[in-house]
C-alpha cells in the first residue's frame, strides 16, 4: 500500500524538468510576510514516513529555509524561505540529493486523467491474472502431481510470474532502487527484496527440479499490495478532488474597469484590494468583495449552505466561491485572491491533509525505524537457522518469509488512512479542520463554552427603537456604528436612511467604537464603555450605548432571536453527556432568556474578552478540555485558548484564524457531527493500531520460527493492510448528512448520538 509503494509514480501536476532555475522558481514563490516567500512543488516519489523525513529534514538544514512540510496525500512539499538569503534551485537540488524528483505544478494538468490511478488499474489486473493462473498450476502442484508435470508447471509458472513480476512491481523496484542509491531505506526495500528473492529462489527450485517454488507468492503480495494501494489511492483523490473542486470554482481571470472607462481581462492572482470588476450573470465571485453597483440573485450555499438563490444588491458583501446568477454587478475588492475565503478553504484543507497529529507522529517514528529492524530481522533469522540446523535453504525460505510478513503497511496506515477519510466526511458536510491533531482533541472534549451572539443567536439583532436620550441622537449612533461589522453596529446602521460613517472611528474589541471629534470624544458599545451602568433599562433585550465626552446620551434597544436549530442542538449535546456554558458579553436579561429558551443552564454575562480567557483557563486548570465555539473579535483569544475550538465561516478573519474548525454553512448542527466524526476517528484509529499490533504479534514470531511460508506470509500481511483500510472506510458509513428539517436535526444511523436525541 502507500507506505510501500509508489516509488516513481507520474505526477499529473508535473510540468518542468528539476533543473528548474532560479528565476521560474521566484515567479512561482508566493510572497508572504517578512520577507519570506512559499514555494509549493510537487515530489511524486514520497512513498512513506520516511521518504517524508528525509526530505523535510534535508530542506530544513538549508539556512536560507524557515519550515518545509511534505503532504503525503498530495505529494507536495511547501518550503516558506527568506528572499535573498539564497538560491532558490538549492531546494529543488537538495530534493534530488535525496533520490526525489520534484517539479513546479501546474492546475491545468489536473484535468487530464489521473494517470496514477490507471497506472494501477494496469498493473493490478496483470498481477491478478498472472496470480490467479499461477495459483491454479500451484494447486495441481499440492494435490500430487508426479515430478514431470510438477516441473511442468513450475516453469509455466516461471514464464507468467517474470514478466508479471517485472511490470507489476515496477512502482516497488524503483522506489527500493532509489532510495538504496542515495544510501537510504524506505518501506519499499523489504518488500522489492522479498519478491525478488521469493522469485530467484523458485528460479532454483526449478532448475533443480525441488517439490517447492514460490512463484505463487511473490505474484500474490504484489497483487495483494496493489489492491492495497488502489485503495489508498482512491481515498486520498478523493480528498485532494475536495481541494481540486475549491479551487476550480474560482475563475481564473475576472473583467477589470478602470476609471476611464477602459475595460480589460486580467488574472486572479492580480487583483489587488479596491479595484473595481465587473461580474456578468452566471459567473462565480472571484474574491471577497462589496457591490457597488447593479441587482441580481446569487447562489451562496458554497459559503451558508442554503441552496435557494438569494437577492443581492448594492452595499452587499460577497465572498468568494459564490456564484452570480442573473445581472451583471460592479464589485470592489476588499481582498486579493490570496486572502480570500475560498483561497483560506482551499488552504485549511490542504493543512488538514498535511497535518502531522499525535498518532499520526508516533506511527511516523514507528514507521521510520521499521525499515533497518526489518532487515536485521530478516538476516538473523537468516543466520540463526543457517547455523542451528545447517540447512542454509530452509534459513533462505524463512529469511524471505520475514521479509514479507513485517511490512509496516497496517502500522503506517493506521492513521493517516482514518484521517483522510474523516477529512473527506467534514468536508462533505460544510466542516473545514486546521490538522488532524485538532480531530484529536476534539474527540476529547467534556465541555462545551458557547459565545451568544452569532454563535448561538442568528448574530442579526433587530432594532427595536431608542429608549433613552435625545432621539436626534439616533443618527450619530448610526454614522458610528456603520464603521463596525459588529451585528448591533449594523443593525443601528441600517436603522436610518443617509448614514455617512464617521473618520477615524476605530473598534475597541469587547468594547465599542470611539471616535475623536473636533466636539469632543463619541463612543457606542457597552454600558460600562459609555459610562452607562448606573442608568435604569426597563426594556427587554440588549441594549448598546451612546455617550459623549464620557457621558451617556442615547441608549438603543436591540433583540437577537435563537437560531432555529440551536436547542436540539442542545439536547444532542446533552445526550453525549457533554457540560454546557454560555459565555457572552452581552447583559443578564437577554443571556438568561436565550440560556433558558435553548436548555443550557450555565450561563455567564456581561464578560469581557479577559474573562471569557480566564473562564477557560479556570476549567484546563479543573481538568475539563473545552471546545469553545464563538465568532467575531473579542471572541480570539478564548478560541485560541480553548483546548480545541470551533467557528462559522462569517466570523470575522481574526475568528476563523483562531479557529481549529471553521463550518461553512453557519447551522450549529455542525458541532454534533464534528464530535461525532471525532470519536468514531479515534475509535478508528485505535482499532488500526490493535490489528497493526496484533498481526506483528502473531506473524512475526512465526515466520522467524519457521511456521510460514512465503506464499502465506504475503496473504496474511497484505490481508491485515486491507483490513487496516477497510476499517478506515467504515467511518463513511452510518451518520449521513445532517439534515435540518422542521427545526428538527435528524442523523440518520449514527451510532454515536442516542435513538432519543434523534427523534
Amino acid at each position: 500500500m502507500s507506505c510501500c509503494a509508489p516509488g516513481v509514480e507520474q505526477s499529473v501536476d508535473a510540468i518542468t524538468s528539476p533543473e528548474t532555475d532560479d528565476e521560474t522558481l521566484l515567479l512561482a514563490s508566493r510572497e508572504l510576510k517578512n520577507g519570506l516567500l512559499q514555494l509549493e512543488m510537487a515530489v511524486p516519489d514520497v512513498s512513506c514516513a520516511a521518504c517524508i523525513q528525509s526530505i523535510e529534514s534535508s530542506l530544513n538544514k538549508l539556512d536560507m529555509v524557515e519550515n518545509a512540510r511534505v503532504n503525503f496525500s498530495t505529494k507536495r512539499v511547501r518550503v516558506s524561505f527568506l528572499a535573498g538569503s539564497g538560491r532558490p534551485s538549492d531546494i529543488t537540488k537538495a530534493i534530488m540529493k535525496r533520490g526525489y524528483r520534484t517539479f513546479l505544478l501546474d492546475p491545468d494538468l489536473d484535468n487530464k486523467g489521473d494517470k496514477t490511478l490507471a497506472g494501477l488499474v494496469r498493473a493490478l489486473a496483470v498481477a491478478g491474472f498472472a496470480a490467479g493462473n499461477i495459483m491454479l498450476f500451484s494447486i495441481s502442484v499440492w494435490s500430487g502431481a508426479d515430478a514431470i508435470t510438477r516441473d511442468l508447471f513450475h516453469w509455466i509458472s516461471a514464464i507468467i510470474a517474470i514478466p508479471a513480476v517485472a511490470y507489476a512491481g515496477q512502482p516497488f523496484f524503483r522506489s527500493a532502487f532509489s532510495a538504496l542509491r542515495h544510501g537510504a531505506l524506505n518501506m519499499d526495500v523489504p518488500i522489492s527484496l522479498g519478491v525478488i528473492l521469493a522469485l530467484l529462489l523458485s528460479l532454483f527450485e526449478t532448475f533443480n527440479s525441488s517439490q517447492e517454488a514460490y512463484f505463487d507468492a511473490a505474484v500474490t503480495l504484489l497483487f495483494f499490495l496493489l489492491i492495497g494501494r488502489t485503495f489508498d489511492h482512491l481515498m486520498r483523490e478523493k480528498a485532494r478532488s475536495a481541494v481540486r473542486n475549491l479551487a476550480r470554482l474560482a475563475p481564473r481571470n475576472v473583467m477589470r474597469l478602470f476609471d476611464d472607462g477602459r475595460r480589460e481581462l486580467i488574472a486572479i492572482n492580480e487583483v489587488e484590494k479596491g479595484m473595481i470588476l465587473e461580474i456578468g450573470a452566471g459567473e462565480r465571485i472571484p474574491i471577497d468583495s462589496e457591490i457597488i453597483s447593479g441587482t441580481s440573485d446569487a447562489d451562496l450555499s458554497l459559503v451558508t449552505g442554503e441552496s435557494v438563490p438569494q437577492k443581492i444588491t448594492k452595499g452587499d458583501e460577497l465572498l468568494a466561491g459564490s456564484a452570480n446568477l442573473s445581472g451583471v454587478i460592479i464589485i470592489k475588492a476588499s481582498k486579493p485572491a490570496a486572502d480570500s475565503f475560498l483561497a483560506r478553504m482551499i488552504s485549511l484543507m490542504e493543512a488538514a491533509e498535511g497535518s502531522k497529529a499525535g498518532y499520526k507522529r508516533i506511527a511516523d517514528r514507528a514507521a521510520a525505524i521499521y525499515a533497518p529492524a526489518v532487515h536485521i530481522l530478516s538476516f538473523g533469522t537468516f543466520l540463526g537457522w543457517g547455523f542451528i540446523s545447517g540447512d542454509w535453504h530452509i534459513a533462505t525460505v524463512n529469511a524471505i518469509a520475514v521479509l514479507i510478513v513485517t511490512c509496516p503497511c497496517a502500522l503506517a496506515l493506521a492513521v493517516p488512512i482514518a484521517h483522510v477519510v474523516a477529512s473527506g466526511r467534514l468536508f462533505e458536510n460544510g466542516i473545514m479542520m486546521r490538522d488532524g491533531a485538532a480531530l484529536e482533541r476534539l474527540a476529547t472534549i467534556n465541555r462545551i463554552a458557547f459565545d451568544k451572539t452569532g454563535t448561538l443567536t442568528k448574530g442579526q439583532p433587530a432594532f427595536i427603537g431608542q429608549f433613552f436620550g435625545d432621539n436626534k441622537m439616533q443618527q450619530i449612533a448610526a454614522n458610528l456604528g456603520a464603521s463596525s461589522r459588529h451585528p448591533f453596529s449594523v443593525a443601528l446602521a441600517n436603522s436610518i436612511s443617509n448614514v455617512k460613517a464617521i473618520e477615524g472611528a476605530k473598534e475597541v474589541p469587547g468594547f465599542g467604537i470611539e471616535a475623536e471629534q473636533k466636539n469632543g470624544t463619541w463612543r457606542l458599545g457597552r454600558a460600562e464603555f459609555c459610562n452607562a451602568q448606573d442608568i435604569k433599562n426597563s426594556q427587554a433585550g440588549s441594549s448598546v450605548w451612546l455617550s459623549h465626552n464620557g457621558k451617556a446620551v442615547a441608549g438603543f434597544t436591540f433583540v437577537d432571536k435563537a437560531r432555529v436549530e440551536a436547542k436540539h442542538t442542545i439536547d444532542l449535546l446533552k445526550k453525549d453527556k457533554l457540560k454546557l456554558v454560555l459565555l457572552s458579553g452581552d447583559k443578564k436579561q437577554p443571556v438568561m432568556s436565550l440560556a433558558k429558551e435553548i436548555g443550557i443552564d450555565d450561563a455567564r454575562y456581561s464578560l469581557t474578552p479577559k474573562d471569557k480567557l480566564e473562564i477557560l483557563q479556570n476549567y484546563s486548570k479543573a481538568g475539563d478540555d473545552v471546545l469553545m465555539v464563538g465568532d467575531g473579535l473579542n471572541d480570539a483569544p478564548a478560541l485560541r485558548a480553548a483546548h480545541v475550538s470551533m467557528a462559522p465561516s462569517s466570523a470575522a478573519d481574526i475568528g476563523r484564524n483562531a479557529a481549529d474548525f471553521i463550518y461553512t454553512h453557519n447551522t450549529l448542527d455542525a458541532i454534533p457531527f464534528a464530535f461525532h466524526i471525532a470519536k468514531r476517528t479515534a475509535n478508528t484509529v485505535m482499532q488500526n493500531f490493535g490489528l497493526a499490533i496484533i498481526y506483528n504479534f502473531i506473524a512475526v514470531p512465526l515466520a522467524v520460527s519457521g511456521q510460514v511460508t512465503p506464499l502465506i506470509a504475503a496473504l496474511v500481511m497484505s490481508t491485515s493492510s486491507i483490513l487496516v483500510t477497510l476499517n478506515a472506510l467504515r467511518l463513511r458509513i452510518g451518520g449521513n448528512k445532517i439534515i435540518t428539517k422542521n427545526t428538527k436535526i435528524i442523523i440518520p444511523n449514527d451510532p454515536y448520538i442516542s435513538k432519543a436525541a434523534a427523534q
